[in-house]
């Protein structure tokens, strides 16, 4: 019966979880699109404009999902200030943000030299599949480090 409650509890938090990343991918795209948008008038490049857009869409959705994890999501540590939760949330933010780069930049690479006719008929196909792997390893990565450092840990 316990062992049920736990589950249901879990289920129940990994729900929300993914309402919060989803919900953060959307702040992070509509600004990394308004921000790139905005630099393009001013004259910026293309690439420069959705560099400096990524940015801005990273930094904003990441402080959102960090109040909205640490509201809704996780339960808050006693002995953790908020500062330093959030500065871990933060880094584990980055180390995802990293994850998902690699396996993005590498994923490519690897079916180039797989299936080079595909990836120079549909690069953006590539892309997208690659993205859609990278984006589920890298939540189950971040569910199971912020729950690990930054959740109460339940002694019953």
């Amino acid at each position: 019966m316990e062992t049920d409650n736990k589950r249901k509890k879990l289920l129940a938090q990994l729900i929300k979880f993914a309402f919060v990343g989803g919900t953060s991918f959307v702040i992070d795209f509509v600004i990394t699109l308004l921000v790139s948008a905005l630099c393009r008038s001013l004259g910026s490049s293309t690439e420069n404009a959705a560099a400096i857009g990524g940015v801005f869409g990273f930094v904003i959705s990441l402080i959102y999902n960090y109040f909205m994890s640490m509201r809704f999501v996780f339960e808050r540590r006693e002995d953790l200030d908020r500062r330093m939760e959030f500065l871990i949330f933060t880094i584990l933010s980055l180390i995802g943000l990293g994850l998902n780069e690699a396996i993005l930049y590498f994923g490519v690479v690897l079916c180039d030299r797989l299936v080079p006719s595909l990836v120079e008929a549909h690069p953006s196909l590539i892309t997208a599949f690659v993205k859609m792997v990278a984006t589920g390893i890298v939540m189950v990565y971040n569910f199971i480090s912020r729950k690990l450092t930054l959740e109460k840990k339940n002694d019953a």
